[in-house]
């Protein structure tokens, strides 16, 4: 499969200035860029700028960022599922994983979150995967945000559907630990129904246990 990538961008004002939203990014444009020091939500800002140049060098690896001037505020990673996971079980090359999306806090509620997503969505190779996402409430800063994991499952639900990705229901053992946390999915256009039910294969693969 040939991972094509079309470069879009939107601009989004904020009370705080001006955001561009754009990607996938180049590996060199993203190496160019600073990295904000409240993006720490996965790892130190070093480290996960380190990473996501790594993702964007991958033939399937997909970043797209928010930024302020040569400032990355804000990011959206897309890549194969880590192989110790469930969704790497079928070798499906038609399925990829939202890895991480993170805004720092001072532009939160200014729509970044769903500005990446729908700038991610504007490019139609996307049309030629199963996108997945899996939410664990434990990665949540509900601590930064004042939100129970309910309200926060809410705006992470509805910044999600923003990217047309919807609840899928599935007995994966780490999403099943407790009831706040989720898969959801977007079923790109030109997916064929054997791979669909690959997927659906892979989100209950207990089933008969029952």
């Amino acid at each position: 499969m040939e991972h094509i990538k079309i470069y879009n961008a939107k601009e989004v004002k904020t009370p705080k200035g001006k955001v561009i939203v754009e990607g996938p990014i180049t590996t060199d444009k993203l190496a160019s860029y600073e990295f904000h020091e409240d993006l720490i939500a996965f790892r130190p800002p070093k480290q996960q700028h380190r990473a996501l140049i790594e993702i964007s060098s991958l033939p399937e690896g997909r970043i797209l960022i928010a930024r302020v001037q040569d400032t990355i505020v804000g990011y959206v990673t897309y890549l194969y599922p880590d192989p110790m996971e469930r969704w790497s079980e079928g070798n499906m090359i038609d399925l990829i994983e939202l890895g991480a999306i993170e805004v720092i806090p001072a532009f939160r509620g200014c729509s970044i979150g769903k500005s990446l997503l729908q700038v991610s969505m504007m490019d139609p190779m996307m049309e030629n995967y199963i996108i997945i996402t899996t939410e664990y409430y434990w990665h949540w800063d509900l601590k930064g945000t004042g939100l129970n994991v309910w309200e926060y499952r809410k705006v992470m639900e509805k910044m999600m559907n923003a990217g047309g990705l919807i609840y899928y229901a599935t007995d994966e053992p780490e999403i099943s630990s407790h009831p706040a946390n989720c898969l959801m999915a977007r079923i790109g256009k030109n997916i064929k129904q054997e791979s669909v039910q690959q997927f659906d294969q892979l989100r209950f693969k207990n089933r008969f246990m029952y």
